[in-house]
């Protein structure tokens, strides 16, 4: 499911719930299951990001991040990308009407949670869900 989408590299991506901050993981676990219900199944694409994986993806042009290593809360376990599911398939692009849907209600559930959707960036990332507030705060949570 993960090989030759439009996504680079996303077959080597990591999707190992259990490197992601618990708390964070919670909240995303039930907005996954409020997606599942409203008829938008979602699967994980990435979650933790090494700072080499940050640093290649921020290289490989402004069209995927703009975020380079430590500068992303993917590299603390408190973000990631997620994308629809239909008839067993990722749907990543944000051209196709049903995965822009998709993405839409991904966007007001993650708010309903109290998360940050980047679909409202400037540099919009649709499928991307992270926890709110700083990285300095959040750091000093732990």
């Amino acid at each position: 499911m993960f090989i030759n989408t439009e996504r680079p590299g996303l077959e080597t991506a990591d999707r190992d719930w259990n490197r992601l901050d618990q708390g964070f993981m919670q909240r995303v676990l039930q907005v996954f299951a409020r997606m599942e219900a409203r008829g938008y199944p979602i699967a994980l694409l990435e979650g933790y990001r090494s700072p080499e994986r940050q640093d290649m993806l921020a290289d490989s042009g402004g069209h995927v991040t703009n975020a380079r290593a430590f500068q992303s809360k993917h590299q603390y376990g408190l973000a990631l990308d997620a994308a629809p599911l239909k008839n067993g398939k990722l749907v990543i692009s944000e051209r196709d009407p049903w995965a822009m849907q998709a993405y839409q209600a991904l966007g007001e559930e993650a708010e309903k949670a109290g998360l940050i959707w980047g679909g409202r960036w400037k540099l919009q990332d649709y499928g991307h869900i992270e926890a709110a507030g700083s990285l300095a705060a959040q750091l000093k949570k732990k």
